[in-house]
């Protein structure tokens, strides 16, 4: 017999020690409970992953604005509806006998409320403020895009005739000589 004194960890007994498995049994529902639980089968993940939790917020956003403007749109077509629906009875019989009058004259009532000819009016005038700034914009591109373009023909014709050469191939002089004035007489203006 080998080991006949046994393992000193279980007290000298020759059988295998138990008070290891608890241990480790202890640590498996430590590991268990810290990563929630069993874990999920292949199946029963490939489920929860096809599973549509109705969770998308780009969607519901767009529902959100769906149905504010729905309720905007059915207040307008109430307002056009019914403008006079907030006024008394004695007030909506004067408004009444004033119209008629009115039509008597020759006048036309408008049936649109003050409120959306305000509206209307503020977002004519909104649309001509952007208009009016687009156009403003699109003639400062336009004259930045010339000046760059009259900029680079001038160069071009400057570097034309400065790759000038003689026969000889020397470089031609004349225009060397050109641009060193222009560039003195340009650095004694600015001074």
């Amino acid at each position: 017999m080998k080991n006949a004194k046994g393992n000193p960890n279980n007290g000298g007994n020759n059988q295998k020690s138990s008070f290891l498995a608890p241990v480790n049994n202890k640590m498996m529902k430590k590991n268990r409970s810290r990563l929630g639980g069993g874990g999920l089968s292949l199946q029963a993940f490939a489920n929860a992953k096809s599973k549509n939790d109705g969770y998308n917020p780009a969607l519901i956003k767009k529902q959100r604005e769906f149905y504010k403007n729905a309720k905007y749109v059915n207040k307008y077509k109430k307002s056009q509806k019914h403008p006079n629906q907030g006024q008394s009875s004695s007030q909506a019989t004067e408004l009444i006998e004033s119209t008629s009058e009115n039509r008597e004259a020759g006048e036309r009532h408008s049936k649109k409320p003050k409120k959306a000819y305000r509206l209307e009016e503020i977002y004519k005038q909104k649309q001509e403020e952007e208009e009016k700034a687009r156009r403003e914009k699109e003639e400062i591109i336009k004259a930045k895009k010339e000046e760059k373009e009259k900029g680079e023909a001038r160069r071009k014709a400057q570097k034309k005739n400065m790759l000038k050469r003689t026969r000889s191939g020397q470089p031609v002089m004349k225009y060397r000589i050109e641009h060193l004035l222009q560039t003195i007489q340009g650095s004694k203006n600015s001074q």
